[in-house]
């Protein structure tokens, strides 16, 4: 023991002479010494994890509260990196404590970068890059303890044209909130940016900043979302991966409960509990716990956590989670490499979150939300790749809906509102991919509804559904009309989900989008209730008589009544919008044609 405390105290003294050299050598050197000094960080570092295991808890505290002081001299003389490129580091000023900050000058030139960002960048640039944040974690979360051999984490984010003050605060932020035993490494991938700041600015202050820790990958074309993440996984070293969006701010304590968990099990991907950052005011908003579900287009949103989270009533339990968002989740590298990445055939982003969670769970993997670790995310109001986003979201959802939702992929193809022979959309070829699913063995999409995601609605008993014209006014479709009205109107055919009709083998003829969970109103029923010669539209579960929403079609024939035994036609009105009137009365003839089949009737 005697033994043991003069090497203690002898690694002390040795410690603390060592950084009197370094504070001597710094007062004297204090100009041009910035990579050097950098470098003497990195070092005494690699000392303190050297000596982790050294010493009683005290002797350990004292070294690293004296390492702790260095850094901030060093962090003092870095400083002045920020200010040539009209950016703010250190404590204080605006937006502070995650607070809504404004600026006075805001003016034409604000609106400019609105537009550009999507966001208020020349608020963000007056912002300090390591500004704090509120800590929004349960109150039990702040009491947890990890164990000391976590994995390390890369971090990737993914950028195209965004504010360089954004970028690097996100940069910032990890860095600031991440033990630095853990975090092996920064890793940029810039999607073929068009902005100059980008370039030379980004590359000159990260490796000055953070030389050997920020990497930066550029792509030499506009490659998407999903597979510039993909060039961030193939870049990365670390055990683990964490992929985010590069406009995020990180709570503190947010590392270590995602690489616990990931540690218990390397089959989960984690993703970090999401808060606001208000685009406007960079203010931090608090949300929900939630989990990540999506409607039958396979667009994103969020949910209300599973009944047994509710139920067990600890807000920093996992969240058993259908999907995600997509902003920000972790993962093992090796298992995610295994279980495909991204699916590399799908273009820009949308779809591909949802896709990866249907593949892991159905593949005997688990997707989780995680309260305790925590990413504020500015939701902009303009995104990059705005060009045909919409046709890519829909591509990438047939494409995940042919590959792992077997029969309920029509709901897919009837959400788009479109026929699923002939769609008009190629979404390439999926042979990989189904071989990779037959590979892993994986469940059916009736056992991932069944077990994942209960709430979501199924509309298995569809006949027929698309848009749906009169023989009489062939150019005209039924639709919703007005969301919160009840009437059906005729209006131009678009396509579009308002114009979305499916009729059940039930009789049920409904109009408007497709619901999603049962949580969500879900579309409303064509109704004949005898009192007039207008149809009304009604949640069907409000309908007085159940007839009165029940009616009988076959192609090219009448809609008829079943309650009434009136048809559902068109009639010539001045008064009415395209002088067209949809009325139910006695049957003269009319017909009708709805544009897609799924199964034939058998009545």
């Amino acid at each position: 023991m005697a033994v043991a405390r003069k090497i203690r105290t002898l690694l002390t003294v040795n410690i603390l002479v060592f950084v009197g050299i370094v504070l001597f050598s710094v007062y004297c050197r204090l100009q041009g010494r910035s990579q050097e000094l950098v470098r003497i960080v990195s070092g005494d570092r690699r000392v303190r994890s050297r000596h982790a295991k050294v010493g009683t808890l005290g002797d350990r505290e004292a070294i690293l509260q004296r390492l702790d002081h260095l850094e901030e001299v060093v962090y003092n003389q870095l400083n002045g990196l920020a200010k040539p490129i009209g950016l703010v580091e250190g404590p204080g000023g605006l937006g502070q404590g995650g607070l809504a900050a404004t600026l006075r000058d805001d003016g034409q030139e604000a609106e400019g970068k609105y537009e550009e960002y999507g966001y208020n960048a020349q608020l963000s640039d007056r912002i300090s890059l390591d500004r704090s944040i509120p800590d929004y974690r349960p109150r039990k979360c702040r009491q947890m303890s990890y164990a000391q051999d976590l994995p390390q984490v890369s971090v990737v984010f993914i950028f195209v044209n965004e504010a360089l003050s954004v970028i690097l605060r996100s940069v910032h932020s990890v860095v600031n909130h991440t033990p630095s035993q853990l975090l092996k490494e920064v890793i940029l991938v810039d999607d073929n940016s068009d902005n100059v700041e980008l370039k030379f600015n980004l590359d000159q202050y990260v490796n000055k900043r953070y030389p050997g820790l920020v990497k930066i990958v550029r792509n030499s074309r506009r490659e998407g979302l999903i597979r510039a993440r993909l060039q961030g996984w193939k870049a990365a070293t670390a055990p683990v991966v964490g992929f985010f969006d590069a406009h995020v701010e990180f709570n503190t304590g947010w590392a270590e409960p995602a690489l616990s968990r990931i540690r218990e099990d390397r089959r989960r991907i984690v993703l970090p509990a999401i808060d606001n950052i208000k685009y406007s005011t960079f203010e931090v908003q608090q949300y929900a716990n939630a989990a990540h579900g999506y409607n039958w287009g396979l667009r994103c949103m969020y949910i209300i956590p599973p009944q047994d989270w509710l139920d067990r009533g600890d807000e920093s339990a996992p969240i058993r989670t259908p999907a995600m968002i997509g902003c920000s989740f972790v993962v093992d590298r090796e298992y995610f490499g295994d279980i495909g990445l991204l699916d590399p055939g799908m273009e820009v982003y949308g779809g591909e979150n949802v896709e990866l969670g249907m593949r892991v769970w159905q593949c005997g993997g688990s997707m989780e939300v995680l309260p305790c670790s925590r990413v504020a995310h500015i939701e902009r109001t303009r995104k990059p790749y705005n060009n045909d986003i919409d046709y890519y979201a829909k591509r990438n959802a047939l494409r995940a809906a042919e590959v792992w939702m077997d029969d309920f992929k029509s709901h897919v193809y009837m959400a788009w509102n479109i026929p699923m022979s002939n769609p008009g959309v190629d979404f390439g070829d999926v042979s990989e991919r189904l071989a990779l699913r037959q590979r892993l063995k994986c469940r059916s999409f009736k056992w991932y509804l069944e077990n994942v995601y209960p709430e979501m609605r199924v509309y298995n008993n569809t006949l027929t559904y698309g848009e749906v014209r009169n023989s009489k006014a062939s150019a005209y479709c039924l639709d919703q009309g007005a969301e919160d009205g009840d009437r059906a109107i005729l209006y131009p055919c678009h396509g579009m989900s308002s114009q979305l009709v499916r009729y059940s083998a039930d009789g049920l003829l409904q109009l408007g989008p497709l619901g999603s969970t049962a949580f969500l109103p879900d579309s409303k029923c064509l109704v004949d209730d005898g009192t007039g010669r207008m149809p009304t539209l009604k949640k069907c579960e409000d309908v007085a008589r159940p007839t009165q929403r029940l009616w009988d079609f076959t192609q090219s024939g009448p809609i008829v009544s079943r309650a009434t035994g009136r048809c559902l036609e068109v009639e010539m009105s001045k008064d009415a919008n395209f002088g067209l009137r949809l009325v139910v009365q006695r049957c003269s003839g009319q017909k009708w044609m709805i544009r897609n089949w799924i199964k034939h009737a058998r009545h």
